[in-house]
């Protein structure tokens, strides 16, 4: 497919979350992503589930094998081929493979990679244009750099479960993996960078990143209020710590969200609902954060006698930020996301058409006329186990296109 990295080889070692999710980030950007995977099983995400979702009329013979839906959310835009990294010839196919890349992607656990034969300083010498992306749990350095990395492991140690539940007493892990995405997002953002830079010196060089890492950098504010301020964050469930009102309010048979960012959201708001903005403890933000408790109580006796959704229209017709809670297929049918391109259908060698999560980066360029979209519309469904590793061959020997 086309786009930004059209032209850029990956080779993708990766396996589970973090590493498959910034390879295909590159492949949803036009880069050519070859994921190379164990024979026999595959990549571990293979085997995640229920759900699963078994090949139309059983596939060949009625022997395809059935697709987890984990392994289908990371995966789109790549091709598979299956290699033994222990066996001297599928060693010969991946050497041949980085002796062309532009990109690896590793996520095996420090060190593995130089047992394998395939170290920093080899890889250096096979390919000096090579950018080497190593995704670890918590560093490839340093007192526990060796750890395994698992991400509800690493929510817990980065400090994010201790911010995220009910209360103090209740740290909750976020609904997605969180850790193993943000890594691979960080991972993809510090590989664009060294293949720009590469332009300048003319060589690659390893990008490192970790789970303990990427859940550290998006501690944001909570960060601060400790580096600075000497404050411990800690979970206090659906309103915000340091903006008042900024949560999620209960109504007559519902609940709806809204944000007074600024003081004058908070004097629009109570005027639409008959309340003194400059009450003695809720005149400014602060104030109201430290009377989050009377905030709360006072918002939702205004709102106890109104329903979700014409309490919305009033909220927006006020200028107020809100909105609903929206379970996962309710987001997927919404004409918003529809609008956005964050649905992609694509035909699965075994499974047919697919409808999956799509990209979340659109392209245009601008004229003097407007702008024009260019984002690429054209996607390719994840593979099936090995599918491709016939054609990489003969790419690799010469004997195909």
């Amino acid at each position: 497919m086309s786009g930004p990295l059209d032209g850029v080889l990956v080779v993708d070692l990766t396996r589970a979350l973090a590493g498959p999710h910034a390879a295909m980030m590159l492949g949803d950007l036009g880069a050519r992503v070859i994921k190379v995977e164990n024979p026999g099983t595959g990549d571990d995400t293979r085997g995640w589930g229920p759900p699963f979702v078994q090949p139309q009329g059983g596939g060949e013979g009625g022997q395809a094998q059935r697709e987890s839906t984990y392994f289908l959310s990371a995966n789109r835009n790549k091709e598979s081929i299956t290699l033994d990294l222990k066996d001297e010839a599928d060693t010969a196919v991946l050497t041949e493979l980085l002796r062309r890349a532009d990109v690896l992607l590793e996520n095996f656990r420090p060190g593995t990679l130089a047992r394998l034969g395939f170290g920093t300083d080899v890889l250096a010498e096979l390919n000096p244009r090579l950018v080497q992306l190593s995704i670890s749990g918590f560093g490839h350095d340093g007192p526990e750099g060796g750890r395994a990395g698992y991400d509800q492991i690493a929510q817990g140690e980065a400090g994010l479960m201790s911010l995220t539940g009910a209360g103090p007493e209740d740290p909750q892990r976020v609904g997605v993996p969180i850790g193993d995405l943000l890594a691979g997002m960080y991972g993809a953002y510090g590989v664009l960078a060294a293949l720009h830079e590469r332009e300048r010196t003319g060589r690659g060089q390893v990008v490192r990143t970790s789970l303990l890492a990427a859940i550290v950098g998006v501690h944001a504010f909570q960060g601060t209020a400790w580096t600075v301020a000497g404050k411990v964050g800690h979970a206090q469930g659906n309103h915000h710590p340091s903006i008042a009102p900024y949560g999620l309010f209960r109504c007559s048979g519902g609940s709806v969200q809204l944000s007074c960012g600024s003081e004058s959201l908070w004097r629009r708001l109570c005027m639409e609902f008959g309340l003194d903005p400059a009450a003695p403890g809720l005149e400014t933000n602060g104030e109201r954060v430290e009377n989050r408790d009377r905030v709360i109580a006072l918002l939702e006796d205004a709102f106890a006698d109104i329903t979700a959704e014409d309490l919305l229209a009033r909220l927006d017709a006020a200028g107020i930020p809100a909105g609903k809670v929206r379970t996962v297929d309710e987001v997927y049918g919404w004409d918003q996301t529809l609008s956005q391109g964050l649905l992609v259908d694509v035909d699965h060698a075994t499974l047919g058409r697919l409808r999956l999560p799509g990209p979340p980066l659109r392209f245009f360029t601008p004229s003097a006329d407007g702008e024009t979209e260019t984002t690429p519309r054209e996607h390719t469904a994840p593979p099936v186990l090995g599918a491709d590793g016939e054609a990489i061959r003969a790419w690799l020997d010469g004997s195909g296109s």
